[in-house]
This record gives structure tokens, sequence and C-alpha cells, in this order.
């Protein structure tokens, strides 16, 4: 627990204490996580599930207790996280806020044999942006960087940076209010 109040306090430049740090919003779902995790691993699934049920009606963060994740996790602004029962996580991940590590979807799941990885399985030190979606078994290497809004279907290197689609504005008629339109804005010379 010390160790996540650490990682919290040097992650999060919002907390200046570690007893501020100990009332960081999404602590509690990776703590009662970690006490789920251990109940599921020893065939206690149901209490498992109902532990981490209550974390995400208490956080936003939707932790699957057969999840696996390393070491110093650190999830931002977490509501909205949701982290499936075969994703495994390496140490110091930092998740932001609406990130989804699922799998594909049940058509697909259905037909792989019974016992294989269904989720992401992620690095050390990968940073998921806001929204991000990483679906599937796939891998993604050390040092990755998923940015905001990104989709990953497919393995990703150590080390890449896979970014999201970016919204361009365009030149042209803009709306300044309802039913007023501004004049034309013109690219400068």
């Amino acid at each position: 627990m010390l160790e996540d109040i650490d990682t919290t306090l040097a992650r999060d430049p919002s907390i200046a204490s570690r007893p501020e740090a100990v009332f960081h919003s999404t602590l509690p779902a990776l703590w009662i996580y970690r006490v789920a995790h251990h109940l599921y691993g020893r065939r206690h699934r149901i209490t498992a599930r109902v532990l981490t049920s209550c974390a995400r009606v208490l956080t936003g963060v939707e932790i699957h207790p057969g999840a696996r994740i390393g070491r110093r996790l650190f999830i931002d602004h977490g509501t909205g996280v949701v982290i499936g029962e075969t994703a495994v996580l390496g140490d110091d991940v930092t998740i932001y806020q609406q990130v989804t590590l699922g799998a594909v979807g049940w058509w697909r799941d259905k037909l792989r044999p019974s016992g294989d990885r269904r989720h992401p399985q992620i690095g050390d030190r990968v940073t998921l942006g806001v929204n991000a979606t990483v679906l599937g078994p796939l891998a993604i290497g050390d040092d990755a960087l998923i940015g905001a809004h990104a989709l990953v279907l497919d393995d990703v290197a150590p080390g890449c940076r896979i970014m999201g689609e970016p919204t361009v504005a365009r030149p042209g008629k803009r709306r300044t209010s309802p039913g007023r339109t501004a004049p034309e804005q013109r690219p400068g010379p």
C-alpha cells in the first residue's frame, strides 16, 4: 500500500503529500482489486466479484479480479477504466480515464480454446492515454505510449507510439451562436 501511495505522489502533480495521496480516487479500486485477486486465485470467485463490483460503484474503475497487475500501477482520473479478466499488466503502467483493456467480443471469444487469453498483455512502463481502447489477446511492448483515443487491435512493439486520429479544424464557416454564422476564416499568408 505504501508503494501505491508513493507512486500516486510521484505521478500526480496535484498530490502534494502522502496523506493527500491516501485519498486519491483510484487507490481504493486498486486495493480492493488486490484483495479480490487473492480471493479469486483461491476459488472464491463470487466474493471476489462482489468486491470488485463494489469498487466499480465507489470509484468508476472496473478491474476484473482475474486480471494480473504488476507493481506501481497508476490510474489517473479512473472513471470508466475497464481491465478484463485475462489482461496482464507489467510494472509502472500509467492509465488515464476511460481506457478499456478488453476482449474483441463473445462471438470470437467462444471460439478460443478454454484458458486462452482474451485480453491484452501490457508491458512495463507503458502509458495508456485518455479513452484508449486496446482489444484482444495482443501484446503492447515495454515503454510504449498509446495516445488518447487510440484504437489498438494488433501487437505494438516496445517503445512505439500509437496515436489516435486528431480532429483537425478546417477553414470555413463557423457557428458563433445558434442560428448565426461567422464570416469565413482564411489562413494567413
